[in-house]
């Protein structure tokens, strides 16, 4: 079974590190996988795994400069990952909406029977 793009995109945000390392690349710009290394609490081998899989979902890219690799925020698959997130919270509010209706009913039921009962 192969990997589809969202589920690469899920998997990316997933994990709070590569969150912290998304989020300074959006705050700061370009940056060296060095750079983030020193403001993040785990090791340079670790930033560039959390990169190389944010890399591959298309959250970010990369340039050579020199000897040095630069990476940065890819805007418009940022914000592909944005609608996705906005699209999975609508569903979770209609869910959520069709759950609070089901216990109210049984709630409300639950109350009559008991009255009933008396």
């Amino acid at each position: 079974m192969t990997a589809t793009p969202d589920d690469e995109l899920w998997s990316a945000i997933g994990d709070p590190s590569r969150c912290q390392v998304l989020d300074l690349l959006v705050s700061h710009g370009e940056v060296s996988a060095s750079w983030l290394a020193e403001r993040v609490p785990f090791s340079r081998q670790a930033v560039s795994k959390h990169l190389a899989v944010l890399e591959r979902s298309g959250l970010i890219g990369r340039r050579k400069q020199g000897r040095e690799v630069l990476y940065q925020v890819q805007p418009g698959r940022l914000d592909q990952a944005t609608r996705a997130m906005t699209g999975r919270a609508a569903l979770w509010d209609q869910r959520l909406a069709v759950i609070k209706r089901l216990a109210e009913a049984t709630h409300a039921a639950t109350k009559e029977n008991s009255r009933n009962d008396e």
